[in-house]
C-alpha cells in the first residue's frame, strides 16, 4: 500500500532572521507555509528531537538534555546513542499501528541506535583496541554502510564537530538522505551546519549569513528531489542561536565553596561525582545541579542564585512548570541569562586540567564544551600540531588532538533557554500550503507529522 511520503529536515539553528538569506528554502515557504516554533526547555538537540518524535516534554520522554548524571552508574554521560533512553512511543510507531508496512529512514537524528526504523545512519567512530580512533558511521541494515561509504566516501567525522567542523559533513548527510528517501515513507535528516559559525562568530555575524546561504545551496538538490517526486517536505529547527558573551563557571563556584570534589591522577584532576556534595552538568544555557544531601539544597540554591549570569534556579516545582521534572534532571536546574552560558570546567588551575580538556572529547567531558569548535588561539603552532596529528592518524598510529583552548572567551553564540524574540527563535517551513501558521509548540510537531503522513 502506498503512503504519502514525508521528508523532515532538522536544520538546526534555522530562524526567521536567517531565512531571509536562504532563497531555496524561502521559495519553499512562499509556495507552502511557515510558522515560528515554541521550543521546550532545554532547547538543545537531544531534548527537542525527542519531543518532536514523541510529542512529550522531557518530563515524559526523559531526555532532559544532551546528557545527564546517571545516578545508577555514578557517571556523567553526554551524547549517548541508544534509543531506549527515550521513553514514549515514536511517531512512526504510532503510524505503524494503522499502517504496519510503513517504512522509515533516520539519517543522523539523535538516539538512532536501536530504534525501530528501517534504515539508520548515525556517526559512530571506530575505537580500535590500541587506542586509535577513526571516522566512521553506524548503519542499519549493515550492508548500507559499504553502499554509502563506497558512493560518498567515509563519514566526515572531523567536519561534523570540532575546530575543523564545516559544511562537508552536512553535504555528506544530505547526499545519503537523497539515496534513502526513495526507499522510505518517512525520511528524517539532520543538518548541523548552522550550529558551527553561529556559535563561533555569533548569529548576527557575516559568517552566520554566509553559513545560511551555503546550507541553503546544499539543501537545494534534496528539496528539488522531494518536489519532483511528490514528497511533502517539512524543514524545522530545534532552537535559535543567540549572541553569547558571558561564560559562567558554576562548577568552579561549587568547588570553591567546598561542595565539589575531585580526584587526582598523573597530576590531572577529575570530577568525583561519587563524593561531591553538589556538581553541575553544564549544557549550553542550562545546567543540571545534582545535590547529594537534601540538607545542602537550600545552600546550593542560594549560591547558584547569587552567581553572575544565572537567571533562574528551578527546584522540582519550578522544573514542573517547564515540563522538566524527571528523575534524571538535577535537583536544581539553572537557566543562564540571555547572553550567558555554562562551562563544565571544575579545575582551578589550568596546569591541573585533564588531558581530554584540550581535545574534542564529547564522551569524556562531564558537560558540553563549545570551545571544541576552536583551535587554541594562544598556541601559535596549533595548526601545525593538528597537521602532524592527522599524519599520525593516516599512518595508522595512535594520536590525541590537543588543540582546544581552555579559555572559553572566543564563543560568540549559544542556546538552551527559551527565546525572547521569535525572529531569533526556531521555526518550521512546510511545502504544504496552510499546514502550519502562527506559532507551533514543539510538543505539537508529532501530531503535525501524523497529519502530513496521512494517518487518522
Amino acid at each position: 500500500m502506498a503512503h504519502p511520503k514525508l521528508l523532515v529536515v532538522d536544520l538546526v539553528g534555522l530562524t526567521p532572521d536567517l531565512l531571509t538569506h536562504m532563497p531555496r528554502l524561502r521559495r519553499l515557504a512562499d509556495q507552502g507555509s511557515q510558522a515560528t516554533l515554541e521550543p521546550i526547555l532545554p532547547a538543545v538537540t537531544c531534548s527537542v528531537q525527542s519531543t518532536f518524535l514523541t510529542g512529550q516534554p522531557p518530563s515524559g520522554h526523559g531526555a532532559v538534555g544532551n546528557g545527564w548524571y546517571f545516578r545508577e552508574l555514578g557517571e556523567v554521560f553526554l551524547w549517548r546513542q541508544h534509543n531506549k533512553l527515550v521513553e514514549g512511543e515514536k511517531v512512526w510507531e504510532t503510524i505503524r499501528r494503522e499502517h504496519p508496512d510503513y517504512t522509515v529512514a533516520n539519517v543522523c537524528w539523535w538516539y538512532a541506535m536501536g530504534a525501530t526504523t528501517d534504515y539508520t545512519v548515525t556517526p559512530r567512530p571506530i575505537y580500535y583496541a590500541d587506542g586509535k580512533k577513526a571516522p566512521d558511521c553506524y548503519t542499519r541494515p549493515p550492508e548500507l554502510h559499504d553502499e554509502l561509504v563506497g558512493e560518498l566516501g567515509e563519514f566526515p567525522l572531523f567536519t561534523y564537530w570540532g575546530p575543523t567542523a564545516s559544511i562537508a559533513s552536512s553535504e555528506w548527510i544530505i547526499a545519503a538522505t537523497r539515496r534513502l528517501m526513495p526507499r522510505s515513507d518517512l525520511t528524517l535528516c539532520y543538518v548541523p551546519h548552522l550550529d558551527y559559525d553561529l556559535q563561533r562568530f555569533g548569529p548576527d555575524s557575516p559568517q552566520a549569513r554566509q553559513a545560511a546561504r551555503d546550507v541553503d545551496a546544499a539543501l537545494a538538490p534534496l528539496l528539488d528531489d522531494a518536489e519532483r517526486t511528490g514528497v511533502t517536505a517539512l524543514v524545522l529547527s530545534e532552537y535559535g542561536i543567540t549572541a553569547a558573551d558571558q561564560p559562567v563557571d558554576v562548577n568552579r563556584m561549587l568547588r570553591r565553596n567546598g561542595l565539589l570534589e575531585v580526584y587526582t591522577q598523573d597530576g590531572m584532576e577529575y570530577l568525583d561525582p561519587w563524593t561531591s556534595r553538589a556538581f553541575a552538568v553544564a549544557d549550553h544555557q542550562v545546567a543540571h545541579v545534582y545535590v547529594d544531601d537534601p540538607s545542602d539544597l537550600e545552600r546550593v540554591r542560594a549560591l547558584c542564585a547569587d552567581l553572575p549570569g544565572v537567571d533562574e534556579v528551578l527546584d522540582r516545582a519550578g522544573q514542573a512548570a517547564y515540563g522538566l521534572d524527571h528523575e534524571r534532571s538535577g535537583d536544581l536546574v539553572l537557566v543562564a541569562d540571555e547572553t550567558a552560558w555554562f562551562t563544565y570546567y571544575y579545575w582551578l588551575d589550568d596546569a591541573r586540567a585533564p588531558d581530554f580538556a584540550r581535545g574534542v572529547e564529547i564522551h569524556r567531558k562531564p558537560g558540553y564544551d563549545p570551545a571544541e569548535l576552536f583551535f587554541d588561539p594562544e598556541d601559535k603552532a596549533v595548526k601545525l600540531k593538528a597537521g602532524l596529528t592527522l599524519a599520525r592518524k593516516m599512518a595508522g598510529l595512535r594520536y590525541a588532538m590537543k588543540v582546544v583552548p581552555l579559555d572559553p572567551s572566543p564563543v560568540r553564540g549559544t542556546h538552551g533557554r527559551l527565546p525572547k524574540d521569535p525572529a531569533g527563535g526556531p521555526m518550521l517551513v512546510c511545502s504544504t500550503p496552510g499546514a502550519v501558521a502562527g506559532s507551533v509548540p514543539a510538543t505539537d510537531v508529532r501530531d503535525l507529522l501524523l497529519r502530513l503522513a496521512g494517518t487518522s
